[in-house]
C-alpha cells in the first residue's frame, strides 16, 4: 500500500509539471525549427538566399557563400501584435538587425528596412556603427536609444524578447527592458521625422508586416525563433 501511495504522489507530480510546462507552451509557434529554413523566403524571392546556412540548430550567415540572390530573411507570414523570442550572437565586426512590420512589396520599397523598424545587432566596440547614437545594439535603429547595453560580449548569445501590442512596442535584452514606446501616435510620427527615416515613404506606418532577419554582408547567427500572437 506504502509503495502504491509513493507510486501515486510521483506520478501526480510529474502530471503536473508535465501539465504546467504545456501551459507554458501554450501558444507559442516556432519560427525556425532548427533543422531547415522552412516558413522564411529572402525578400522579394520565393527560395533561401545561399548564404543563410543551418548549423548547429541556428541560423548562420555565410559572408563566403553569399550570392546574388541573398538578402534579408524574411517570414513567409504577416504579425501584428506578437511576442517575439530568438537568440543571437555575431562575429566580431558584424552587423545584423531584427527588422519588424516589414512591406513586402519589393517594386516599391528594395530593402525590409525601406518600411520596417530595426532592433540593433551589432558588435558595439568593432563595427563603426557602435559609434552612432541610437546604432548600438539593443536601440530602436535610428530612432530610440536603449535605456541600458545588457548585451554580451562578441560570440556569445544573447536573448531578445519583442512585445508589439496595441501600438505598445517593448525590446528585452538579456531580460532587461531597454526600449518602451508608443507606434503611431503623434509622438512617433516626431521621432520618424527627427531621424535619417524622414522623407521614406510610409517608412514605420505599417500596423501588420513580416519579421526579417537581415543580411548586413557579415556573419551572425540566429536561434530559438518563436512567436506568440496576442
Amino acid at each position: 500500500m506504502k509503495n502504491y501511495i509513493f507510486s501515486a504522489i510521483i506520478l501526480t507530480v510529474f502530471s503536473g509539471c508535465s501539465t504546467r510546462a504545456q501551459q507554458s507552451d501554450k501558444g507559442w509557434t516556432k519560427l525556425f525549427d532548427g533543422k531547415t529554413t522552412t516558413g522564411w523566403h529572402s525578400y522579394g524571392k520565393t527560395t533561401v538566399g545561399a548564404g543563410w546556412k543551418v548549423e548547429d540548430g541556428a541560423l548562420r550567415l555565410d559572408p563566403k557563400a553569399k550570392q546574388n540572390d541573398d538578402g534579408d530573411l524574411v517570414t513567409d507570414k504577416e504579425y501584428s501584435n506578437f511576442h517575439l523570442k530568438l537568440e543571437w550572437k555575431v562575429a566580431p565586426k558584424a552587423n545584423s538587425g531584427i527588422i519588424l512590420f516589414v512591406h513586402e512589396d519589393p517594386k516599391k520599397y528594395n530593402q525590409p528596412y525601406s518600411t520596417g523598424l530595426e532592433m540593433q545587432v551589432l558588435d558595439n566596440e568593432g563595427h563603426k556603427d557602435g559609434q552612432i547614437t541610437k546604432h548600438r545594439s539593443g536601440d530602436l535603429y535610428d530612432l530610440i536609444k536603449s535605456s541600458s547595453e545588457p548585451v554580451k560580449p562578441v560570440g556569445e548569445w544573447n536573448k531578445v524578447d519583442i512585445i508589439s501590442n496595441n501600438g505598445q512596442l517593448e525590446f528585452m535584452l538579456n531580460g532587461v527592458k531597454i526600449v518602451s514606446t508608443t507606434l503611431w501616435d503623434e509622438n512617433w510620427k516626431n521621432l520618424i521625422a527627427g531621424s535619417k527615416f524622414a522623407k521614406w515613404e510610409n517608412y514605420g506606418t505599417f500596423k501588420s508586416g513580416k519579421i526579417a532577419l537581415q543580411d548586413h554582408g557579415d556573419e551572425v547567427w540566429y536561434r530559438n525563433i518563436s512567436i506568440k500572437e496576442l
